[in-house]
């Protein structure tokens, strides 16, 4: 008898990706035989953080749907939405352990359900999407300084610039 593939769902904003994004993710697909990744519309993130996601949805989507160890991307208009877990066909849902006291239906649907599991984990330490906006808050001076020092010795001779 064939043995049932595992999917894993995990989901977020995805936005700024950084090496935590791809750690959960990486450890999600260690989980199972699949990995359904949800990636939050513009809106979903905007309800639920009080701003717009620096990337927009279709060039999140499109990061998270490219790698390798995720199966398949799906629109997430709802946080962690118990039709699209069943939809999916999700056995294993794995979120930040920032997550542990926060009510979510679908969370709670999950660890209802005989034979499905949550699993929590830590977030990388001092990398986040929030630390990566306040780095380039307090470096702009910085970086916009290089940006024109650089643009500064640049040799703007062009080719299409020359007289015939």
């Amino acid at each position: 008898m064939e043995r049932k593939k595992v999917r894993v769902f995990t989901s977020g904003s995805f936005d700024l990706f950084h090496v935590g994004h791809l750690n959960i993710l990486e450890k999600s697909a260690a989980l199972g035989d699949e990995l359904i990744v949800g990636v939050s519309t513009d809106e979903l993130i905007e309800e639920y953080k009080g701003m717009k996601p620096i990337i927009p949805f279709e060039q999140r989507f499109r990061i998270v749907a490219s790698l390798k160890c995720v199966t398949k991307a799906v629109k997430q208009v709802k946080l962690t939405e118990v039709a699209q877990l069943q939809q999916e066909g999700i056995d294993v849902v794995t979120i930040g352990d920032d997550w542990i006291n926060k009510y979510l239906e679908g969370l709670e649907w999950m660890k209802s359900q005989p034979g499905k599991e949550v699993i929590y984990f830590p977030y990388t330490p001092g990398v986040s999407t929030t630390l990566i906006k306040k780095d380039v808050i307090e470096r702009t001076n910085q970086i916009v300084a290089a940006a024109l020092q650089r643009e500064a010795e640049l040799d703007y001779n062009w080719k299409e610039d020359e007289v015939k």
